[in-house]
């Protein structure tokens, strides 16, 4: 009966050693490359009102009395 009991033994040792996952993580032993050939165009539109646009306008004449109004 002990040789039976041995040999269920080792194959339950057997079967549940064989079912563990393992996971190994390995460094690549090249570089990865990515290759990307991209084009990136840029089209910016600003738009403002009349009231902020005289605000930025710069002053032709800072001195004098009678300025004409920025256009």
């Amino acid at each position: 009966m002990t040789s039976g009991f041995r040999l269920m033994g080792i194959m339950a040792a057997l079967s549940v050693s064989a079912c563990v996952p393992r996971i190994e993580l390995a460094m690549p032993k090249e570089p990865i490359t990515i290759n990307m050939n991209v084009r990136i165009e840029h089209d910016i539109n600003i738009t403002a009102d009349k009231q902020s646009v005289t605000l930025l306008q710069p002053v032709v004449c800072p001195g004098a009395k009678n300025c004409p109004p920025a256009k």
